[in-house]
């Protein structure tokens, strides 16, 4: 599955040059499943060799690296415009009453999300520029940013400079590595595996610290 999602995003790529990556990345931003990965990395490829076979005077150049990382910075922005606008129409109001309803199903009381919501008001600059690079969190920092309805100016320009530092490095390594460029995926691989370990540290930190808090107050 994998292989013929990676041939399909290649197609693409080759067949519409930066409006094919643009469109790939709304998508990875809206449907993580399609990894940035092997979009980013086969662009950077692609306007690598088409720079080359124009040096060569083989075939005139259709695509450039440096297009390819202003495409793939307009499609994450607009990708994540789609999931805050989502988050937006929602609401904090919808998004209260199911923790209220639901949330003790997942351990969560109105109590943890005031306290969550006040914590990204007070980082939400850093939280949106630092998690447009991280894997895993890229797509989802949208989501927190649009629930809180953070200044649109704001989290358009942070998004902007965070994906454009993501796109660089993938684009910009996949150019280096050319026929080989799905090595990057190998790299983003270790660094997600710590993103995970990461989280999952914090994860078992907060149900230690509720159960904690659940024997204090049963103490008391």
């Amino acid at each position: 599955m994998l292989g013929d999602l990676a041939n399909w995003v290649q197609d693409v790529i080759n067949q519409f040059g930066y409006i094919g990556v643009a469109l790939l990345v709304v998508i990875e931003n809206v449907f993580p499943p399609i990894p940035s990965e092997i979009v980013l990395p086969f662009a950077g490829f692609v306007a690598q060799q088409s720079a080359t076979t124009d040096a060569l005077n083989v075939a005139q150049s259709d695509t450039s690296v440096v297009g390819m990382m202003i495409a793939a910075t307009i499609g994450s922005v607009i990708g994540a415009l789609i999931l805050y606008a989502i988050a937006a129409a929602i609401g904090p109001e919808r998004l209260r009453a199911f923790v209220e309803r639901f949330g003790r199903w997942f351990g969560v009381k109105p109590s943890d999300l005031v306290r969550a919501e006040a914590w990204f008001d007070q980082r939400s600059a850093v939280a949106v520029l630092v998690g447009r690079c991280v894997p895993l969190i890229r797509s989802i920092v949208s989501i927190p940013a649009g629930f809180r309805r953070m200044k649109l100016t704001s989290f358009v320009v942070l998004t902007a400079i965070g994906s454009a530092v993501w796109n660089i490095a993938l684009i910009g390594t996949g150019a280096v590595l050319g026929d080989q460029w799905e090595r990057v995926g190998e790299y983003v691989g270790v660094f997600q595996w710590f993103v995970i370990g990461a989280i999952l540290i914090l994860l078992v930190r907060f149900v230690l610290t509720r159960v904690k808090r659940r024997r204090t107050s049963v103490k008391s």
